[in-house]
């Protein structure tokens, strides 16, 4: 393995260090033994879930590749996954409130497990048929966990401030401790046991299947609306109205879709674009890396939030701006760096140059998550959290798949620019929703939608 990774990992790990041990009292915040008995214990869950997540990730498109099939239908593969999140994954995740956010967590754990299985098969339809479970299983995880955290810690009577101390920690393990061990297992499974790349698929379904049992074990049942004859369609009409009459709402919904859309995107491509001419890289490795970094970030979101002189809508601007600078990097690096035809070897140095550009933007990964999940528990009414957040990932998928089913139409290099580009709209979309933050809501959007119960719905 080349010393430059271990460089830029080191480097990266100092950093993260130097954060964390100098945290003085000022970016602590102080909380109750009943809340850091509930904070732990969500925390060890999400960690165990983001485990079952984490370790297929680096091997999924190079699983695909030893099966034999080429970018277009592994584009088409990561369509289905990203189609079926968009269809059937926000009809079951907007179930979540309605049956339960427990329920729903377990269910996502079900159907990943079922997901990871198919790995095993070579056959296309079976992969697609994995697919699709896994676009329903993403759904859930980015909706029903943190549904039901928020509902509970409410309802348990735990202040409010404290919930950003739940969410960097979350992030800051879940995406970036455990994502760190995760791309390191799995580089062992893979490369130093030589189990085959199906391997981190396996390991991830034993994760999930430990989570499950704890959550059956240990937390109780929240909902949302509280009505039992509440039809699905009158939820999204619900869901609909409430986006439609505050425009907080609509911008953290396109906002959030933007990022993410940048974000699953440069999941497909940072892998040929490292690699463009088959170059000998360390997928489990240069993933840590890529944790170690959104580690990063969630440590600097922590010291911010935890600061009440610094707006999570104010900073937030700055982070999408720099997002978008760091994947302008491979455009620019097919102009000033010199381009090779030569096969195999090891990272080029447009590679390298890269591979600190993508380590920027993981770090901006790390402080969106939490800041994005605190904005979310202050702008999207509770009652119908997880079918409004769905919404916000209908708009995310078809990006993504339009993306995806262009990959062979479009340079590499076309599909950077335009995450770029994306991500700078972002930026301007926050600045707006920093200037009408404390704007009130000038209609109530729960009086629109007893309206629209009022119309007879049979779902």
């Amino acid at each position: 393995m080349e010393l430059f990774f271990y460089a830029v990992f080191g480097g990266l790990a100092a950093v993260v260090a130097v954060l964390e041990l100098s945290k003085n009292n000022k970016d602590r915040i102080n909380t109750s033994s009943a809340f850091n008995s509930f904070k732990n214990n969500y925390l060890l869950i999400y960690s165990l879930m983001m485990a079952g997540d984490w370790l297929q990730g680096p091997y999924v498109y190079y699983l695909y590749s030893t099966y034999g099939y080429g970018k277009g239908d592994i584009g088409q593969l990561f369509i289905a996954g990203f189609g079926s999140s968009m269809l059937f994954g926000t009809i079951v995740g907007s179930l979540a409130d309605k049956q339960g956010r427990k329920r729903a967590c377990v269910t996502y754990c079900l159907t990943y497990i079922a997901s990871c299985i198919t790995k095993h098969s070579p056959q296309y339809r079976i992969l697609m048929l994995g697919r699709i479970l896994g676009g329903i299983a993403t759904s859930l995880l980015f909706s029903a966990f943190e549904s039901w955290l928020v509902a509970e810690h409410f309802k348990r009577g735990f202040d409010q401030q404290w919930l950003s101390l739940t969410f960097s920690k979350a992030i800051f393990l879940g995406n970036g401790l455990v994502a760190i061990f995760s791309g390191l297992f799995g580089n062992v499974l893979v490369d130093t046991l030589a189990l085959g790349p199906v391997a981190p698929f396996d390991a991830a379904a034993g994760f999930l299947t430990i989570g499950m049992i704890i959550i059956l074990s240990t937390w109780t049942e929240n909902y949302g609306d509280a009505s039992e004859n509440k039809s699905l369609l009158a939820q999204f009409k619900g869901a609909a109205v409430a986006i439609a009459s505050d425009e907080k709402i609509a911008l953290l919904g396109a906002i959030q879709s933007l990022f993410e859309g940048s974000m699953y995107t440069f999941v497909f491509l940072w892998t040929p674009a490292l690699s463009p001419n088959d170059e000998e890289i360390p997928h489990g490795f240069i993933f840590a890396t890529f944790m170690l970094s959104s580690m990063l970030g969630s440590s600097l979101a922590s010291k911010l939030m935890a600061r009440s002189s610094f707006r999570v809508e104010s900073y937030m601007q700055i982070v999408f701006v720099v997002s978008s600078a760091s994947l302008m990097l491979p455009i620019l690096t097919t102009f000033f760096a010199l381009p090779t035809k030569a096969t195999g070897g090891g990272l080029s140095f447009a590679g390298c140059v890269q591979l600190l550009g993508f380590c920027t933007f993981e770090s901006c990964v790390g402080i969106f998550w939490p800041s994005i999940m605190k904005m979310r528990s202050q702008y999207i009414p509770e009652e119908a959290r997880s079918t409004i957040m769905n919404f916000f990932r209908i708009p995310l998928n078809i990006f993504v798949c339009v993306v995806l089913y262009n990959v062979d139409a479009f340079p590499i290099t076309v599909m950077f620019g335009m995450c770029s580009i994306f991500l700078f709209m972002a930026s301007i979309l926050q600045r707006r929703l920093l200037v009408i933050a404390d704007k009130p809501k000038t209609e109530d959007w729960q009086l629109k939608e007893r309206d629209t119960e009022s119309e007879p719905l049979n779902l």
